[in-house]
């Protein structure tokens, strides 16, 4: 009888850490799924890259910093950014008509889940750990994280022509 419930016990715990890791992760994907944050050059990267710094604002710092990459992928396609400092020029987004990003939401929604195929075309440009600062509380709830990524943009690009979602350079005028 007790063996019985020792193992009920233990079912009980192990069900509660998993579905708590689950709440987490969802909590994570809630608090960005806005797609929130500000992008800037950070200077020159390897032939076919782009550096950027891209600012997620969210409740928790650790969930900014999960985000950053996705966020810096999103912005690569929409939004862009300015040149400037650093030898950077500005970069027009990948697609410039939101009504595209409508037409091809079934494609967006399955490239950006968690574990999603955006992951192919960034890498972090650090060690991971996050300088002093680049973490800034920006009211008594919300915390505004800045991640230094490598964006993969020609690989990207022409992940987008394949899906017939941006015309490709060669084509025609």
């Amino acid at each position: 009888m007790k063996l019985k419930h020792y193992l009920l016990l233990v079912g009980i715990i192990c069900f509660g850490f998993n579905a708590n890791a689950q709440w987490k992760k969802n909590k994570a994907n809630r608090d960005t799924k806005i797609f929130r944050y500000d992008i800037e050059c950070q200077g020159i990267a390897k032939k076919g890259a782009k550096l950027v710094k891209v600012w997620s604002y969210s409740k928790n710092p650790k969930h900014a910093k999960a985000q950053g990459m996705k966020n810096a992928v999103h912005g690569i396609i929409f939004t862009g950014y300015a040149g400037g400092n650093q030898g950077c020029t500005t970069l027009n987004p990948l697609v410039s008509d939101y009504t595209v990003a409508e037409e091809h939401e079934a494609f967006f929604d399955a490239f950006f889940e968690d574990g999603g195929e955006y992951l192919k075309y960034v890498s972090s440009a650090t060690d991971g750990s996050i300088a002093a600062g680049d973490r800034l509380k920006v009211s008594k709830r919300e915390y505004k994280i800045g991640v230094i990524v490598s964006v993969q943009f020609d690989q990207l690009r022409k992940r987008l022509e394949q899906e017939g979602i941006v015309r490709a350079l060669n084509a025609g005028f």
